[in-house]
């Protein structure tokens, strides 16, 4: 099962390398990869800015590098870890040179206790919106790993590429994210084994 996924990876991987080395001699090769990116990317980058109009200046911004810098592009990683890369890197950026957003996220990083009932957590699909809220409430720097681990699958060093930190860094952040989101996962599994031998 798992050589399935790493040749399916490594398959798409290629695919959008070929995109990427025929980006200014094909016609549609941009668009192609642009469509290809953009709901990954804005799923991504909503979940640092919040703004949906922020977020399509960002993913713009992130695809004119692709578009200036695609020549330069070595091959040491994943096309998909490239991209990512620089549209978190964009992301930030647009964040510190915002203050309304930046207060807002100094302010999830001090009120990261759920305060939802936990009879809220009723099925599997309330069970992944608990988890997905208390995701969002933890700080940025943890909230992005622990979405580029669990929600698009990227191993430790493609994190670290991605955020460009050390691989240890991002092993640091995930573990306190996970000690930040064990009550909650706690909490809710807890209620859901209840409610699935009720």
């Amino acid at each position: 099962m798992k050589h399935q996924g790493e040749s399916r990876s490594a398959a798409i991987d290629a695919q959008d390398l070929a995109r990427l080395r025929r980006l200014r001699e094909e016609d549609g090769a941009f668009e192609a990869l642009y469509r290809e990116f953009y709901p990954r990317l804005f799923d991504f980058v909503m979940r640092i800015l919040g703004s949906p109009s922020d977020v399509e200046e960002t993913i713009n911004d992130t695809m004119l590098v692709v578009w200036n810098k695609a020549d330069e592009f070595a091959e040491r990683s994943k096309v998909s870890t490239w991209i990512f890369g620089i549209a978190y890197k964009k992301a930030l950026k647009r964040l510190h040179g915002n203050r309304r957003l930046a207060e807002r996220e100094l302010q999830l990083e001090v009120e990261h206790v759920d305060t939802r009932d936990p009879a809220d957590t009723v099925s599997d699909h309330a069970l992944l919106d608990r988890i997905r809220a208390a995701v969002g409430r933890l700080p940025m720097a943890q909230r992005s790993i622990v979405h580029l681990a669990f929600f698009y699958g990227y191993t430790y060093a493609e994190i670290a590429e991605i955020v460009d930190c050390p691989v240890n860094t991002v092993k640091t952040r995930m573990f306190y994210a996970r000690e930040r989101l064990r009550p909650v996962l706690d909490l809710a599994l807890e209620r859901s084994r209840r409610d699935g031998r009720g």
